[in-house]
């Protein structure tokens, strides 16, 4: 199957890629997010509670106390603190590679958060998209290795080169296998500020050098 380039920045653009998104994006599948050319075991990531890494989980719906159609105007990430895990990184832009697939942090920059810039900027109307490393073969456990460890009611904040700063409420988080990866829960349009964070996840395979599944946490931005 052709890879279709994502949509815009933001926008009718971005709305109006739908499902054409999902050829591009299903990214987190194949090229996101683990340790590559590990020889020795690694202790094993926290796994989300209310969601089986086998069957996956669906995300509720945007909560309906979140205005449609408010936020802030488009400016990059420049920090994203999560407090109950002790994440408080750097975040670098990323784009799309020449084959249409997201781009993700360098392995041997593995502490830091990657934000997908074609998509909305977190604040902004939309769901803004975060990606990092589980953990990494040169360092150990990386910037997002106890993102399943939140729960709903956590805040995760992200700050910006406006000079603001977006807080956002988990909603909740789910485990999903690559092959079953929510594109349009991550990456589909909304009429609200969201925020999605995405990881690897599952038991590490040493044979495909990777993890099987994706945690995705879902959090929104309260009105």
């Amino acid at each position: 199957m052709t890879a279709t380039p994502a949509g815009g920045r933001h926008g009718t653009p971005w709305r109006a890629a739908g499902a054409a998104v999902v050829v591009v994006v299903a990214m987190v599948g194949a090229g996101l997010i683990g340790a590559s050319f590990r020889t020795a075991p690694a202790p094993r990531p926290p796994q989300p509670l209310a969601a089986s890494a086998s069957t996956g989980a669906a995300a509720p719906d945007a909560d309906p106390d979140v205005a449609a159609g408010t936020g802030l105007a488009r400016s990059a990430p420049t920090t994203i603190k999560i407090p109950r895990i002790g994440v408080d990184a750097a975040i670098m832009s990323l784009g799309t590679n020449p084959d249409g697939t997201v781009q993700v942090p360098p392995l041997e920059r593995a502490q830091l958060a990657g934000w997908y810039e074609p998509g909305p900027s977190p604040g902004e109307v939309g769901n803004a998209v975060i990606v990092g490393h589980v953990d990494s073969a040169a360092i150990g456990p990386a910037v997002f290795f106890s993102l399943g460890a939140l729960q709903p009611g956590d805040t995760i904040t992200v700050a910006r080169q406006d000079g603001q700063q977006a807080t956002f409420t988990v909603e909740s988080v789910g485990a999903y296998p690559k092959t079953q990866f929510p594109t349009e829960r991550v990456y589909g349009p909304s009429d609200r500020p969201g925020l999605r964070v995405v990881t690897c996840g599952g038991t590490f395979d040493p044979a495909a050098g990777s993890y099987p599944d994706n945690v995705v946490v879902f959090a929104s931005m309260p009105a």
